[in-house]
């Protein structure tokens, strides 16, 4: 074999070494291909399931304003419900003030009655005395009528036989005379009271009724206003069970929220636990291929070598041949050293294997506030899983690792967040970002170590423009059971 068919031979196989690799390469080109769209395919899955939530939350929010709105309602309506019955309490409390005022006028006017019976007694009494009287009245009128007309005492006295017949006589006419004024006097007087009673028992009788009259009137006046408290009560009680009825109907669906919200939450938690998988055989199929390629480059150079190792020894065998030859067929005995072969090809360096770094980079410049550990912000102690830093709202946020962004938007007190799953030397990981005022990268979206994903902010459960950053081993989940310290992760 000559050495131009050796040189041949030894590019041919450098050629099949090469066509070897090809097959392989393409295998590879094609796993990640079949990564990157189910990556693709999740990320979209994900999407759905986050308007789905942020539907859900809006929903949450509408409710829960809804049954805010209907528990002030309640109140209100529970308020004036109270002053109502205070009310007609006040009224039931004047009705019985009232109608005993009503009982007492009645028991004096009942009293009166009798004073009145009583009275008519007093006053027929004194009828029979001025009847009597007037009768003797007559008939003093008739006995002078029948003597004959007047009688002139004068002639009585004059009339006396003797001074002690005149005194007597002269006394008899005063008693007469005195008699006659008694009996006028009495009868006069009994007249007057007799007059003076009737008066004062019809004017104390009119009197007692004008004002059982007013007491009745009042009666009727506080009954009547009770019973458009009571029929206002009735309203006011209707109006609080239709209340507590419609704030039950939302809660009940409050409540079915919650349920979906939490189902969704778990499907998106299995998202984000798919994806870091998917992200994890990503990072082990570049690891493999990388490790491939390096076999790959190792034999070619390998192979490149025996093949230039094989072509030098051919040559410097052909040389030596070609010399052996050359000094048999000249007769000189000139002495001819062979020529030195020349150095072998270098072999290529094997391509590096870039490994990923297990450290996390800090992800925002300012000043530490509050580690990992117990605190107490004023709300009394808890247990802070994360590391705050503070600065002025807007300062930037970048990812501490690289990796695949499985939520960003609002959640709870974390306000705007974003979580990032990475996949790190074979160990899944998760970083969360909290309280941002602005969210700069999307669900699903691929983001290198340090590059930038939001700003700084005040959102959901904070006291201030910072950033709460929490490191968990694994993916995210909403106990966060699995978060650790970053202080021990982190690279200053």
């Amino acid at each position: 074999m000559n050495s131009k068919s050796k040189w041949v031979l030894s590019g041919v196989s450098s050629i099949l070494a090469l066509s070897l690799l090809m097959p392989a390469a393409h295998a590879n080109s094609s796993k990640l291909d079949e990564l990157e769209q189910e990556q693709q395919q999740v990320q979209k899955e994900q999407q759905k399931l986050e308007k789905e939530r942020k539907k859900i939350e809006q929903k949450e929010e509408d409710l829960s304003s809804g049954i805010q709105k209907k528990e002030s309602e309640i109140q209100e309506t529970s308020s004036e419900l109270d002053r109502i019955v205070s009310e007609i309490q006040q009224l039931d409390k004047k009705m019985q003030e009232t109608q005993s005022k009503i009982n007492t006028v009645q028991a004096e006017i009942d009293q009166t009655k009798e004073e009145i019976d009583e009275l008519k007694e007093a006053i027929k009494e004194l009828e029979r005395k001025i009847d009597e009287r007037t009768e003797l009245l007559k008939e003093r009128a008739r006995a002078i009528q029948m003597s004959g007309g007047s009688v002139e005492y004068i002639d009585v006295l004059l009339g006396a036989n003797s001074f002690i017949d005149f005194i007597d006589r002269f006394s008899a006419v005063n008693t007469l005379i005195e008699a006659d004024r008694e009996i006028m006097r009495e009868q006069a007087a009994d007249k007057k009271e007799l007059a003076a009673k009737q008066e004062a028992v019809e004017t104390i009788l009119a009197n007692q009724e004008e004002r059982r009259a007013e007491l009745v009137s009042l009666k009727a006046s506080l009954d009547s206003q009770k019973k458009q408290q009571a029929g206002l009560k009735k309203q006011m009680e209707a109006e609080q069970k239709r209340l507590a009825s419609e704030k039950n109907s939302l809660e009940a669906q409050h409540e079915e929220a919650l349920e979906v919200n939490a189902a969704l939450e778990k499907q998106i938690m299995g998202q984000q636990s798919r994806m870091a998988k998917l992200a994890q055989q990503e990072e082990a199929e570049r690891a493999r291929i990388a490790e491939a390629e390096r076999k790959a480059a190792a034999e070619k150079a390998a192979a490149e070598k025996a093949a230039a190792e094989r072509a030098a020894a051919e040559k410097a065998a052909a040389e030596r041949a070609a010399a052996e030859k050359a000094a048999a067929e000249k007769s000189s005995a000139q002495s001819s050293s062979a020529s030195a072969a020349p150095a072998p090809a270098p072999t290529p360096a094997p391509a590096p294997v870039v490994k990923p770094s297990a450290n996390f980079v800090m992800p925002a410049s300012g000043r530490h506030t509050s580690g990992f550990g117990g605190r107490d912000i004023g709300a009394g102690a808890e247990t802070h899983l994360g590391y705050d830093i503070a600065n002025s709202p807007g300062t930037p946020i970048v990812a501490s690792a690289a990796g695949f962004v499985s939520y960003a938007g609002t959640m709870n007190g974390y306000g705007n967040v974003i979580i990032i799953n990475h996949s790190i030397n074979g160990q899944p990981y998760a970083t969360v970002y909290a309280h941002l005022n602005s969210i700069g990268v999307s669900v699903g979206q691929k983001v290198g170590q340090r590059q930038y994903i939001g700003g700084m902010g005040n959102t959901g459960r904070s006291t201030g423009p910072h950033l709460h950053f929490e490191i968990h081993v694994g993916s995210w989940n909403g106990s966060r059971s699995n978060a650790v310290n970053p202080a021990n992760y982190l690279s200053y």
